[in-house]
């Protein structure tokens, strides 16, 4: 990560999956990187979607161990004990996307309003891992409705609060980035073990991205190949 200044401070959200642990240990690995923190449901500080006040205490008591050079959010959910992704609007019901909306979407708009304040001002990013599936003009086979919808709902936030911290903090990219298909739980069901790469390799090409990115592509969608993805 050699556009980060040495002892660099990263912050991963969502570090106790497959790709947010990833994530956590190639930056653990880096001799630049002074400090490493991974939040979930379990850390301490804890951050769970399902309470908006954790996001807020969460960034409060980090705040003395900033400014952070990098933050990530790792965090998604595609399918869950009760409910798998719908194939036709019969399948949509309230509480499928509400929970879609709630990981994939509000959670992460909390991150930006809370997370952001942490953002070093000289170079600093704070990246949101979405999906290119919830690229409206690259939806070409339609399905998996709330996971496609609350992932272009969460482009439009990243992409509405970058113009935002600019004005205050025109150092900070704030990027939407497709990690592809994965080894995960997120992606078993869908041939994730057969078609997908593994979570480590995955998080070195997602960070290889953000580190080739400056303050000017602040708003932008890119995929972990560096493509940069249509909203």
């Amino acid at each position: 990560m050699d556009s980060f200044p040495d002892g660099y401070r990263a912050l991963v959200i969502g570090a106790s999956g497959a790709i947010g642990g990833a994530l956590v240990a190639a930056l653990r690995d880096d001799p630049r990187c002074a400090l490493v923190v991974g939040l979930d449901r379990h850390s301490q500080p804890v951050i769970d979607f399902a309470r908006e006040e954790s996001v807020a205490e969460a960034a409060a008591a980090l705040a003395a161990q900033g400014p952070f050079q990098l933050i990530i959010n790792a965090a998604g959910i595609l399918h869950g004990a009760a409910f798998m992704p719908e194939k036709k609007l019969a399948d949509l019901h309230y509480d499928q996307m509400l929970e879609t909306f709630r990981v994939n979407t509000f959670g992460p708009a909390l991150v930006l309003r809370h997370f952001s304040r942490l953002l070093d001002r000289q170079r600093s990013v704070l990246a949101l891992l979405s999906a290119k599936v919830g690229s409206i003009e690259d939806n070409r086979l339609g399905g998996w409705y709330s996971y496609r919808a609350s992932k272009a709902a969460l482009n439009m936030l990243l992409k509405t609060a970058a113009i935002e911290v600019r004005r205050s903090n025109p150092g900070a990219l704030l990027l939407a980035l497709h990690p592809g298909t994965v080894n995960s739980r997120l992606s078993q069901p869908f041939r994730g073990a057969e078609i997908g790469r593994p979570p480590a390799v995955a998080a070195q090409q997602m960070l290889a991205v953000i580190d080739g990115l400056g303050a000017e592509a602040s708003g932008q969608f890119h995929s972990w190949s560096g493509e940069r993805l249509p909203w």
